[in-house]
């Protein structure tokens, strides 16, 4: 969560709320209307901040078993060392800091019947903003494209959501001891030998990748829809009438005074503003304020 920080100072990534409800929520979510019962969750930092949200999963009817982490291991080694806790031989992974609508089910179909040994959910590249997965005009992933580079000839650029298929038999000789990166580490070596292992599945829906504090406001703001100002605010936030709130996201036991004027910004847990006081484009901690 460093890209995340100030945000990140007591709260782990997926336990940030989004437009009302925890991210790590709205991704049980996901998996729940997809029929997945069973879902292993990675813990290190702020490791409570989840579990207190999640507990053993009944609320999602799903199983949720917890995969402790006390070094991080990367895309590769966290994934590869859930394995026993899964006992599936073929799995959805997710990242905890995005959001899609990818239609699972749909993925699981294409995953079994290309018979693949991991497929990736991508979307349209932005190479000035992201690395991108190069891949073959059939699908076949191809190689790891770095941030404002050219494609290859007849390459085609995609950025990676983080929602794949996997069949354990891929992580099966990762280290779970060490950190390793599931591209970088596991996949790009497998085609390098077995051409066309790996697959792309582009995809068209929504996607919010919640990487950046500005990241995280636009997410919020998006998913609030109408109902913003009532999904913009946590618990026990007091806000005196003659103050502005635009556009910004309040977490729980927020004060805001006479007069203030906030805007753009993110106030975390348990701040008080000043009246007369003005914030735009800020994230607001009880240590202090942050532009972004």
């Amino acid at each position: 969560g460093t890209r995340l920080a100030p945000l990140t100072t007591r709260r782990a990534k997926p336990s940030l709320p989004v437009a009302g409800r925890p991210l790590i929520a709205r991704i049980l979510d996901h998996l729940q209307q997809a029929r997945v019962r069973r879902v292993v969750i990675n813990l290190h930092a702020h490791a409570d901040s989840i579990t207190s949200i999640v507990g053993d999963g009944r609320a999602w009817n799903l199983d949720v078993r917890y995969s402790w982490e006390s070094a991080i291991l990367g895309s590769g080694g966290g994934p590869a060392r859930a394995l026993p806790l899964l006992a599936h031989d073929r799995f959805f992974i997710l990242n905890g800091d995005t959001l899609s609508g990818v239609d699972l089910e749909s993925l699981a179909a294409a995953h079994t019947q290309s018979g693949a040994g991991a497929t990736l959910v991508a979307t349209d590249a932005d190479i000035t903003r992201y690395n991108a997965l190069g891949a073959s005009e059939d699908g076949a992933l191809t190689s790891r494209v770095p941030r404002g580079t050219a494609p290859a000839p007849g390459e085609h650029l995609w950025h990676f959501t983080g929602v794949q298929a996997v069949n354990a038999s891929m992580l099966a000789r990762v280290p779970t001891d060490r950190p390793s990166d599931i591209l970088t580490d596991v996949y790009l070596p497998w085609v390098q030998h077995h051409p066309g292992l790996i697959r792309i599945l582009p995809t068209r829906t929504s996607f919010h990748d919640i990487g950046t504090p500005e990241d995280y406001l636009s997410t919020c703001l998006a998913l609030a829809g109408p109902d913003g100002p009532r999904l913009r605010q946590g618990i026990g936030c007091t806000i005196d009438p003659a103050a502005t709130i635009t556009d910004s996201v309040l977490w729980d036991h927020v004060q805001i005074g006479p007069d203030a004027c906030v805007s753009c910004c993110i106030v975390t847990d348990g701040v008080s503003v000043p009246a007369g006081m003005r914030y735009h484009r800020q994230v607001l901690t009880p240590d202090g304020v942050v532009p972004f």
